[in-house]
């Protein structure tokens, strides 16, 4: 049960130039379309009847495709689940960057540019038997946030923000502060949020809980006392919260299986 990476088809989407918004072009660029890497139960590729529960896309943090997100889709696809993760720095012809880096990376992608990825995710997986109930958006970080902004754009199974920002500061071009959305969720959201997040006051913490609360879906918004940003990441020590992270991790688990459509 290997990862496999492939390259989907842009989205229909186009920017103001005309061109796919998935598409990248030019010198040290990679070729038109989105890398995603695949993490899937047996059968690899999924068909009506195949063992696998459902479809989850798997946000990275700020660093990109990292050996972390990619063992979050190995832990997913040993718990039935059909995984994948966008590379969404492939406009730019890499997959991951230092973490030091990663704040101001993080800023040069645009909501339109994530959206497309998304859709050609979502695209993607339809073919492959998963339609939009039977699959989930999760991230971490700055996936946190696009997965967010997913749940507020699309009607999918479930959406999990692990500690995603820009509550009430946009990130990216086009897109809006969570706040502003949070009231029209269209997918049960599960926020999962440090107390100490350096990133996320408290005060938008509570803000965001109470927003979310009048959505027509389910949502939920636990957060940690003591816990940091990124205190699920096991290779950052300086931030890792075992504790936090164990009960998060059952958190998306449980609300994965509410929510996401069974086969």
């Amino acid at each position: 049960m290997t990862l496999e990476t492939m390259r989907l088809a842009a989205s229909g989407a186009t920017d103001a130039g005309g061109h796919a918004v998935g598409e990248t072009a030019g010198e040290g660029k990679a070729e038109a379309g989105v890398p995603v890497t695949v993490a899937a139960p047996r059968p690899a590729m999924s068909t009506p009847g195949s063992p696998a529960r459902g479809a989850v896309i798997v946000l990275a943090d700020a660093r990109g495709i990292t050996p972390y997100v990619l063992s979050v889709c190995e832990q997913l696809r040993d718990e039935g689940w059909f995984a994948l993760t966008p590379h969404l720095y492939h406009r730019d012809g890499v997959a991951e960057v230092p973490l030091a880096d990663g704040a101001a990376k993080m800023r040069t992608l645009t909501a339109d540019g994530i959206a497309a990825d998304l859709d050609a995710c979502l695209e993607y997986l339809a073919t492959a038997g998963f339609p939009p109930g039977r699959t989930a958006a999760i991230g971490f970080c700055m996936g946190g946030t696009a997965a967010f902004l997913t749940a507020a754009r699309r009607g999918l199974g479930a959406a999990v923000s692990f500690y995603g920002g820009a509550v009430t500061e946009p990130y990216w071009s086009g897109a809006p502060p969570l706040l502003d959305v949070a009231g029209g969720l269209r997918t049960p959201w599960l926020g999962l949020y440090g107390e100490n997040d350096t990133w996320v006051t408290l005060e938008e913490i509570g803000r965001l809980r109470a927003e979310a609360a009048g959505a027509s879906v389910p949502t939920e918004l636990i957060s940690y006392p003591g816990a940091q940003h990124a205190f699920h990441t096991p290779e950052r020590p300086s931030t890792h919260d075992p504790q936090a992270a164990r009960d998060a991790w059952d958190r998306m688990l449980r609300w994965l299986a509410t929510h996401v459509e069974p086969a």
